[in-house]
């Protein structure tokens, strides 16, 4: 039986204001499609950079694949989506084609050029994501949709094992949004990649995902949908009606 993909043992991280994370010990499954919620301010994207090794660790430890992060190195396993609608500049002059082929080129040693195979492989992977007919398109005519789906697809291109997507969706409508969560789920079951996706939409989440982690600087649940909806504590801070449209399952 294959070990966890991620595991935290009481991370904490602070910043020059204060302490961001306090105490976060979770474990995320081969499999899993993990929905991370809370509060603006609750240090969802803190907790993903800190996984990715992007922000300082306090205390406490992130190990993945079984390997403490300190040691990590396979990084070719993990795609990773920032809030990047806002860094992208929209007059660079790169076509979806070679925006996708980023991903493949950062893996690659110098001399740095794609092959017939890689090409294919992008043109594959447009398909899948239904964007295909914008392959000769400028980044910079697109919409935020259409951007976001060509920022996944320079994500998964590497075929990567854990995804981790920080609010991707913030700049979508809610009908774009939801086929958003959709065809990430459709990556989880198909491609059977591990999904970690921080989101403030946590009414919508659980269409979607298999488990939800709720954070407000401290972890205050992680497990399953179902054990939300069961959860006296849970209806305590939610109330019982969100409670269960957050569930989805009622």
């Amino acid at each position: 039986m294959p070990g966890p993909i991620v595991t935290t043992e009481l991370l904490s991280c602070s910043y020059r204001e204060g302490r961001v994370l306090e105490d976060i010990s979770f474990q995320v499954k081969r499999g899993d499609y993990v929905g991370i919620v809370g509060p603006n301010g609750s240090g969802k994207s803190t907790l993903i950079k800190a996984l990715l090794g992007l922000v300082t660790i306090g205390n406490g430890s992130v190990t993945l694949f079984g390997t403490p992060l300190s040691s990590f190195r396979d990084w070719h396993k993990v795609g990773y989506l920032p809030q990047s609608l806002h860094l992208v500049n929209p007059v660079f002059p790169a076509t979806v084609h070679e925006t996708v082929g980023l991903g493949l080129l950062s893996l690659k040693r110098f001399p740095k050029r794609l092959n017939r195979a890689d090409k294919d492989k992008i043109n594959t992977i447009l398909y899948e994501l239904g964007i295909l007919d914008l392959e000769r398109k400028l980044i910079g005519e697109l919409s935020g949709g259409q951007l976001q789906r060509v920022l996944l697809a320079r994500a998964i291109v590497n075929e990567p094992e854990l995804l981790v997507l920080d609010e991707p969706t913030a700049a979508l409508d809610p009908e774009t949004r939801g086929r958003f969560y959709a065809m990430i789920a459709d990556i989880n079951r198909s491609r059977s990649v591990t999904i970690l996706l921080v989101t403030h939409d946590s009414g919508a989440i659980g269409e979607h995902a298999s488990k939800m982690l709720y954070l407000d600087k401290k972890l205050l649940f992680y497990g399953s949908f179902d054990q939300f909806c069961h959860s006296p504590e849970m209806s305590s801070l939610f109330g019982e009606h969100s409670q269960h449209l957050i569930c989805h399952r009622h």
